[in-house]
């Protein structure tokens, strides 16, 4: 019977390999010109999931994309871990910022990743972390180390807002039915540095379009005299926060969760530079909410941003028109007891009743979801403090995100049952951006130390 480091030592190549082909499928659920790319994708973890020892898999049918399930049942009487990943991506754009085509993975030294680390688009997020648990299992069932039953749930549209999981999961609380989820979709703070995330923002997501003339006008004819629906967004847009960059729609702040001083010192003790993380960005000062930390701006606090916008002539050389339309698309990331609905509610009401006339204004919600608070005191984070103790050497820090999982908050009202967070990535792996890559020693890490959760869950539950 091998070790996990010996067997990972035996197996690293194939490991490697394996995610490399994985990475290969453009699997981008946001497009619908790759959706048998998404499809094949799913079979491709059937397999993986059959070959790591689940008794039983299925591919199920959704509206949408496919949930991959997967199961190892070997003892009713013990406890049983859900395993949720996605293995959709983010689309790529934009191309010409990739310094490697995004769906050719390739394997290239950085100062943070001596030992390699893997460029492609969903490397970290999520096929690389998701894909830690494929063989994670294999190793406990080949070397009949698996100490409890294991579920799978792997969806193919978590990058479009899961619209097709709440159904899936309302419909099969049985069969899902837990006593911990685990998830690795998030970061830890560095690789000497291990965390667990105790904490995701919500979202609410919407896309918005200002309408003027009933066409393209020519800018020298009716300039200065037409409303410029450009002009108008930019400056409706600009409107939404305050010179302390404040959200100024009303209502917004009315349930944000404001952490004591004492919490807020906790969360100060985590390590950061700040000097190093506006090198690593290029940038000569931070930005934020006045009154916060950057650590704070980016996890405990809600945000307001625009994602995209676009309108007019944008091709190459000169049009003089004032465009008939313009166009934007916003993000917002909540803190808990702030609710979605209610937050993308407000967002409408008063973007509609700022615009000016001459123009009218449509708002359209995409998703969203709530966010979420672990406690450090449940098993589940305790048996993931001692799995990171085992292979790190070092008990790990508990890290709110900023970012958002929006099933988080599902699960827990639906399957009762708490989530722990345990990821690998960095936060200089580039998702959602160009060059996305995570690390060849955080992806083995992570394969390391999973089955260590197994481990000292199942003891702690007895």
């Amino acid at each position: 019977m091998k070790t996990i480091k010996s067997y990972i030592n035996d197996n690293k190549d194939r490991f490697l390999n394996e995610l490399i082909d994985l990475l290969k499928i453009p699997s981008i659920s946001a497009d619908s010109a790759y959706t048998s790319a998404v499809l094949e994708t799913a079979d491709v973890i059937k397999t993986s999931l059959e070959n790591a020892g689940c008794d039983h898999v299925e591919i199920c049918e959704t509206e949408g994309f496919p949930i991959v399930y997967g199961e190892k049942i070997i003892d009713k009487s013990l406890p049983t871990i859900l395993v949720y990943g996605h293995y959709d991506v983010q689309p790529p754009d934009p191309l010409d910022l990739w310094n490697s085509p995004p769906f050719e993975p390739v394997i290239q030294k950085t100062d943070l990743h001596p030992e390699g680390a893997i460029f492609a688009r969903g490397a970290c997020d999520d096929k690389g972390q998701m894909y830690m648990h494929v063989k994670a299992m294999e190793y406990m069932t080949v070397n009949n180390e698996l100490p409890c039953n294991v579920k799978f749930m792997i969806e193919g549209e978590e990058e479009v807002g899961s619209v097709n999981l709440a159904k899936f999961v309302v419909a099969n609380r049985e069969k899902l039915a837990n006593d911990v989820i685990l998830i690795s979709d998030t970061g830890m703070i560095a690789k000497d540095v291990p965390s667990i995330t105790t904490g995701l923002r919500g979202l609410s997501y919407v896309e918005v379009e200002v309408t003027g003339p009933n066409r393209d006008l020519h800018s020298g004819l009716y300039g200065g005299a037409v409303a410029n629906p450009i002009n108008v967004l930019t400056k409706m847009i600009a409107s939404l926060h305050d010179e302390d960059n404040h959200i100024t729609i009303p209502g917004f702040y009315d349930n944000v969760e404001n952490l004591s001083d004492a919490e807020r010192a906790e969360m100060a003790k985590a390590p950061f530079d700040l000097e190093a993380y506006k090198k690593a960005l290029d940038i000569d000062a931070v930005y934020g909410e006045a009154g916060y930390t950057t650590n704070e701006r980016n996890s405990i606090r809600p945000t307001l941003d625009v994602n995209g916008i676009w309108g007019g002539y944008t091709g190459e050389g000169a049009k003089t028109v004032i465009a008939s339309q313009a166009f934007a698309k916003i993000s917002m990331r909540l803190v808990p007891n702030q609710n979605w609905e209610t937050i993308t509610g407000l967002f409408k009401t008063h973007f509609e009743r700022i615009a000016p006339k001459g123009v009218t204004v449509k708002v359209t919600p995409h998703h969203g979801g709530q966010g979420y608070v672990t406690p450090i005191d449940s098993i589940g984070y305790k048996a993931a403090s001692k799995a990171y103790e085992s292979t790190f050497g070092k008990t790990p820090i508990p890290q709110r995100s900023g970012g958002s999982i929006p099933i988080v908050s599902l699960f827990e009202k639906e399957l009762e049952s708490k989530t722990i967070l345990m990821g690998f990535g960095l936060d200089s792996d580039a998702i959602h951006s160009p060059n996305e890559h995570f690390g060849i020693w955080n992806y083995l890490k992570g394969i390391e130390t999973i089955p260590y959760f197994y481990k000292y869950f199942t003891a702690l539950k007895k």
